[in-house]
């Protein structure tokens, strides 16, 4: 078999009922040099196993314990024949010209520039166009990036991967920071080429949105480098999401009311603004400013 240009990797679990749609949207790439990778973590619905035991010989399937997403993740890059993988949620799609569109760039970027990515298109409880910009500063306080990278395997490698004990959700955040810590950046192509399926039993919504202030914390944690002080005066001159990125008080004004507030109360309050996003209260991104 020849060396595929690009390896998508897909984590599945319990998921049987969304993955026919995301190969499709693969099937219908207008590139297509790449293989697939679909990693069952560990499902046990029948309907999951039924479908991933039912896929042809042109996909790659491996089975494990269930280790969670970055997990599932790790599994399938690790095994990538590819220079270049593509993580894909078996709940998302992709527009047939994603991978004609991101490769090239990727291709033509310097060594230093370790992913390419799009604006994010919404599905299923809510509709629209979020637009993406990748910038150091903003991205310690907000997620910016959807997790759909195009990814340099190398890069995935020099930071060590998706950390696997962020089974809660927030290790794509987690894993973007690592590549602002080793000196990568990324370039984002403005147009919605990635679809994201929103649903309240989505990991946002059912876990992750409900524990953001402890996983912030934790993400500080293992970041604190990028924290200080010195860091963020450094960087705080650089121009952030769409042109208006937060301001270096902002910024320490937003720390220290994380600081000060009980952690189980920002979680709460956290988990009532993206209800709100949710039922189209307010708008899907608000940038701080």
């Amino acid at each position: 078999m020849s060396t595929p240009e690009v390896s998508v990797v897909i984590p599945c679990y319990n998921g049987g009922r969304f993955l026919p749609a995301a190969l499709a949207s693969l099937a219908a790439q207008t590139f297509l040099n790449f293989e697939i990778i679909v990693v069952d973590d560990g499902s046990t619905d029948p309907e999951t196993r039924a479908v991933i035991a039912g896929l042809g010989p042109e996909i790659r399937v491996i089975r494990q314990e269930n280790r969670g997403m970055a997990g599932a993740r790790n599994t399938a890059c690790s095994a990538a024949r590819a220079a270049i993988v593509l993580p894909l949620d078996c709940d998302d799609v992709l527009e047939p010209s994603f991978l004609e569109e991101t490769i090239p760039a990727l291709r033509a970027a310097p060594a230093d520039v370790a992913f390419v990515t799009v604006y994010q298109r919404l599905a299923g409880e809510r509709s629209g166009v979020v637009a993406f910009e990748f910038d150091p500063f903003s991205q310690l306080f907000h997620n910016q990036l959807h997790y759909c990278l195009l990814l340099r395997k190398s890069a995935w490698e020099a930071v060590g991967g998706y950390d696997e004990s962020m089974r809660d959700g927030y290790e794509d955040w987690e894993f973007n920071l690592r590549l602002i810590e080793a000196g990568y950046r990324g370039l984002i192509i403005p147009k919605p080429l990635f679809i994201y399926r929103v649903s309240a039993d989505g990991m946002l919504m059912s876990r992750s949105g409900r524990l953001h202030a402890t996983l912030w914390r934790y993400i500080r944690d293992h970041h604190r480098d990028l924290y200080r002080w010195r860091w963020l005066r450094a960087h705080n001159g650089k121009t952030g999401f769409l042109r208006r990125g937060i301001r270096y008080a902002s910024a320490l004004t937003f720390m220290l009311v994380f600081e000060a507030v009980p952690e189980k109360l920002m979680n709460r309050l956290h988990f009532g603004w993206l209800v709100a996003k949710r039922k189209g209260l307010i708008p899907w991104r608000v940038p701080f400013n």
